[in-house]
């Protein structure tokens, strides 16, 4: 009988991916590669990890729009329809509202300020802040498509605002509610597209384990862990913060809702450890689609509704936990003191203000939001910036865990929840192909382990 090798999980392949990274990039440093002066190995690096994050971008418009558009017309056939959509937005505010308690009892607790590498001189203010107002500019689409561009030195480029494209996919996926039998032709067609740009989102998520070598070798060549020094107690803080999150409020609201905690991070793994890589929730929120819905159980007519609003606004690490320990950073930094209502103010923006700066990512935006409401100095934001790439990292992973989280609890207690899949054994691939003829969600249902 022919032997055959042992199939090497994909879970397992991408924690490859990560020791290959770390040190890849710590041979690269050891060359002399910096982020101005990089060499063969780390200008490797960078290409195949932003490549990757590229591609996934790239699919990310046609995805969203196209899956929203489906699942609205599908929520025909899901009892309480709004009474899902409502609970997911009340979800969302209540995991923030701990997450932002539990950064400022962090933050009050570690001093993150004492013995701060940096001086005034490091201040500075950014270059892009954020705004009540981004919420009402940003939310109206600007063409069909989503995009904007914007004039470089490299020429004209190109970007898309996710919320923007979310409002417009809700907007056409209720005009085809209410056409009803006449656009049946075009449902059936965004249904065809859709499989079609799942397919090819399958073909980009098999190369994660590679990307994952090139995003985090490039970030150790062009960061360095040694740039966590200058400013050591307030990443401490950051990470003890997200660690008390991920480890502490998430497990508690799993086992409040009589779910398995290893399954769930078991299941969302694979989205959860490239949102590390990545830091880019938008980039990983297909990867957090498959995992809710094939992994999780969470049904695909609510998942492809949830998980999209949840990349755009459902931001703990980015939204809660970072704005509120480094508004208390640069509040002790500058000698400031933060009162009650200040607290409260962090805590509202927290809540409020992840989705008023949802059509312009970055933490940055948030925290500049965060300092502007509380009278903070926004020079503060430069004092951050030396160790706001590794912190991103975390952010970014807490982000998609969040992400993943709300609709599963959601999905759980409207009673809509797989728990067949939820339940299902995690060895083997997390993902699989199935048969062609089959439609291509089911490519991702854990597979049982067999003799």
């Amino acid at each position: 009988m022919r032997s055959r090798l042992p199939r090497v999980s994909f879970g397992t392949q991408v924690l490859i991916g990560l020791v290959l990274g770390v040190v890849l990039g710590l041979v690269a440093r050891s060359m002399g590669a910096t982020a101005d002066d990089p060499n063969w190995l780390s200008e490797t690096l960078g290409i195949i990890g932003s490549s990757f994050v590229t591609l996934l971008k790239a699919v990310v418009p046609p995805l969203v729009f196209l899956a929203i558009v489906s699942s609205i017309a599908n929520l025909r056939e899901v009892t309480g329809a709004a009474r899902l959509a409502w609970n997911t937005l009340l979800w969302f505010a209540i995991t923030a509202m701990a997450s932002v308690a539990i950064g400022m009892t962090v933050g009050l607790l570690i001093d993150p300020a004492r013995g701060a590498g940096v001086t005034a001189a490091d201040a500075a203010a950014p270059g892009r802040t954020g705004g009540w107002l981004d919420f009402l500019t940003g939310i109206i689409p600007a063409n069909v498509l989503g995009l904007s561009a914007r004039a470089d030195d490299d020429g004209v480029s190109l970007s898309f605002n996710v919320l923007q494209i979310l409002v417009l996919s809700i907007a056409v996926g209720i005009a085809v509610l209410k056409t009803g039998k006449a656009a049946e032709p075009f449902l059936d067609f965004t249904r065809s597209a859709l499989a079609v740009v799942q397919k090819v989102l399958w073909w980009i998520i098999l190369l994660a384990p590679l990307a994952t070598v090139g995003l985090l070798g490039n970030a150790v060549v062009s960061y360095g862990w040694d740039t966590i020094g200058s400013l050591g107690r307030f990443t401490v803080a950051i990470y003890v913060g997200l660690a008390l999150v991920m480890g502490v409020l998430y497990p508690v609201l799993l086992r409040l809702h009589g779910l398995s905690v290893r399954q769930f991070f078991s299941g969302a793994w694979p989205a959860i450890q490239l949102g590390f890589v990545s830091r880019s929730s938008i980039g990983t929120m297909p990867v957090t689609q498959a995992v809710t819905e094939r992994n999780l159980g969470v049904p695909r007519a609510y998942s492809s509704f949830a998980v999209p609003l949840g990349a755009t606004t459902k931001m703990d690490g980015c939204a809660a936990v970072y704005p509120a320990i480094a508004a208390i950073f640069v509040a002790q930094f500058f000698g400031m003191s933060l009162g009650v209502t200040d607290y409260l103010l962090i805590a509202f923006v927290s809540v409020i203000g992840s989705a008023a700066t949802a059509g312009v990512t970055g933490a940055t935006v948030m925290l500049t939001l965060t300092l502007s409401t509380l009278g903070l100095p926004l020079e503060g934001v430069g004092l951050l910036l030396a160790v706001d790439p590794i912190l991103d990292m975390g952010r970014t992973a807490t982000n998609v865990a969040g992400q993943a989280l709300v609709p599963t609890i959601v999905a759980k207690r409207q009673g809509i929840l797989d728990r067949d899949a939820y339940d299902a054994s995690r060895r083997g691939e997390p993902w699989r192909e199935s048969d062609a003829s089959e439609d291509i969600v089911r490519e991702g249902e854990p597979v049982p382990a067999t003799a």
